[in-house]
């Protein structure tokens, strides 16, 4: 995270340094980015870098919070659109991803290059603050799960993981594959269906 030298800097200045990060972190994959460049494209000395961040790492860390807050936004804006239902909202946030593609806002552009050019980047781990618990302490009070078997906390966490583990497949599969976006989209409602019903037909006999 950033130090406080960095935080007493003057707006321009810490945008301009964002700026020049994003730029290098979705010009190359992400072992081959540079701090020389970073700071370079910044102005700065590479001593003042490392008063600001105490590695690369750091300042990746520090640019996937802005990453996570912007999700975390528009998930929500999402999930009170289908009022909290869980599986219906990733099916929608699908489709916002596949309209903004074309034309995407500036912080989506760079995720988007970003996770062109890092193909096994993990897109749950840079849009969840810690992938273990996902985002379900902001989350919980916003789902409909009144008609879930369990409603505990571990419960719709395991729900909630599965299903965003599909959805970030999706998008990942039509980042590379944009033609086969329809394809995806089945795909992941295909998917969701078998989370939300289960794989077992209920009034089946079962086997002694």
């Amino acid at each position: 995270m950033p130090t406080k030298t960095f935080l007493r800097l003057p707006e321009e200045k810490q945008a301009r340094f964002m700026d020049a990060a994003w730029a290098e972190f979705t010009r190359v994959s992400y072992a081959d980015t540079s701090i020389s460049n970073i700071v370079k494209d910044a102005g700065i000395s590479r001593g003042s870098f490392y008063q600001y961040f105490t590695d690369k790492d750091d300042l990746f860390s520090y640019l996937m919070e802005e990453v996570r807050r912007h999700f975390t936004s528009s998930y929500l804006g999402l999930l009170e659109a289908v009022r909290g239902d869980l599986f219906q909202v990733h099916l929608a946030a699908y489709d916002r991803f596949v309209q903004q593609n074309s034309n995407p806002p500036p912080l989506v552009d760079r995720v988007i290059r970003l996770l062109r050019i890092n193909p096994g980047l993990d897109f749950q781990k840079i849009t969840m603050k810690n992938p273990d618990t996902l985002l379900l302490e902001d989350l919980y009070s916003h789902l409909d799960i009144s008609r879930f078997r369990k409603k505990d906390p571990a419960f719709v966490q395991q729900v909630l993981s599965l299903s965003i583990f599909s959805l970030g497949s999706a998008i990942m599969y039509t980042l590379v594959h944009p033609e086969s976006r329809d394809a995806c989209r089945e795909e992941l409602a295909f998917r969701l269906d078998i989370i939300q019903h289960g794989a077992m037909d209920q009034s089946a006999p079962v086997n002694p």
